[in-house]
């Protein structure tokens, strides 16, 4: 969508401002002039999944994926939580087809079985939505030896995208839930493992976010050849659990501001339904295409990105040469 130049200009100064787009002031002003929401009925019967979906913006995802007719899949670490947010869903949505599955993406093994079981399931996926998210108080490795929040960003994505590429071909779409945090961190490609210096769960977050901006063109290029659509997007400042217990004197500063659970979700139930040419690689807020740098610092060379790229193949295995 084209915006008129003084509306544009209106959309830049928000996003700039941080304040002003990544509240819910955000979404409240933008609604005048963003895209179309995707039609009713938009997904009647295809299936989506939902990483780290027992609450917060991944339950929000479900819930307006459901509403749109989507087969949601969701996905959690515990058991009990997908049970409370499977049956949140059916009593709003008594119609609603959803499935629960007890996966941990930060555990690599686990995930490629998981990815193996659920193709043989469901052979045509729609789309599948990383949401799946931590905030480590302290430096935590996986019994497989990778810094969790990497594993559960990064590395675990990553083996699941292309464990169901078989299923999104033809037309799916992968979608990654990152942050505006990104924008503060560089791709420290001589540390992604990030072992040296003091250990911080809040850089640690916003590191691999900034990871995530740039896996998804990388995924993009590498399932082109499989019509797989690519997006990642930021849901702005929302009032969720993993803002609230993990961030709780920012939650407090920005507290009556702070985006409801919907209207941070909203950009990634929209790339999954709209029938809007929006492309492949591309990073969203507010159901615009936004720059993957807050300014031009602190930008990967192409060198470092292939770098990453030939760490995060190497590391797991995936996706292997074609012959």
């Amino acid at each position: 969508m084209v915006l008129h130049a003084a509306t544009a200009v209106l959309d830049w100064v928000m996003d700039k401002s941080l304040v002003l787009g990544y509240t819910k002031i955000g979404p409240t002003v933008r609604r005048a002039w963003w895209p179309h929401d995707p039609v009713p009925g938009a997904l009647v019967g295809r299936h989506v999944l939902v990483t780290g979906a027992s609450g917060g913006l991944g339950l929000a995802t479900a819930r307006g994926l459901a509403r749109l007719g989507a087969v949601v899949h969701i996905t959690g670490r515990d058991a009990s939580r997908l049970d409370d947010a499977r049956s949140r869903l059916l009593e709003e949505q008594p119609l609603a087809e959803v499935t629960s599955h007890v996966a941990d993406v930060s555990d690599l093994a686990a995930t490629a079985e998981f990815a193996r079981r659920f193709v043989a399931d469901v052979p045509r996926l729609h789309a599948v939505v990383h949401n799946a998210g931590v905030m480590p108080p302290t430096r935590t490795v996986t019994p497989e030896g990778h810094e969790l929040a990497l594993a559960t960003h990064v590395l675990g994505p990553h083996v699941l995208t292309f464990g169901l590429r078989e299923s999104l071909g033809g037309g799916g779409r992968v979608v990654l839930v990152t942050s505006g945090g990104a924008y503060a961190q560089r791709l420290e490609v001589n540390d992604l493992e990030y072992t040296q210096g003091t250990y911080s769960g809040t850089a640690a977050y916003a590191r691999t976010k900034r990871m995530q901006l740039v896996l998804a063109p990388l995924w993009a290029r590498e399932l082109a050849g499989d019509d797989i659509m690519v997006a990642s997007m930021h849901p702005g400042w929302a009032d969720t659990p993993g803002v609230t217990e993990s961030l709780p004197g920012f939650a407090k500063v920005t507290g009556p501001l702070l985006r409801n659970a919907e209207q941070g979700a909203d950009t990634a139930v929209w790339l999954t339904a709209t029938g809007d040419p929006i492309g492949s690689g591309g990073f969203w807020h507010d159901r615009r295409r936004r720059s993957t740098h807050y300014a031009p610092v602190l930008v990967e060379t192409p060198g470092e990105v292939e770098r990453f790229w030939a760490f995060v193949c190497e590391t797991t295995g995936v996706p292997t040469p074609r012959g």
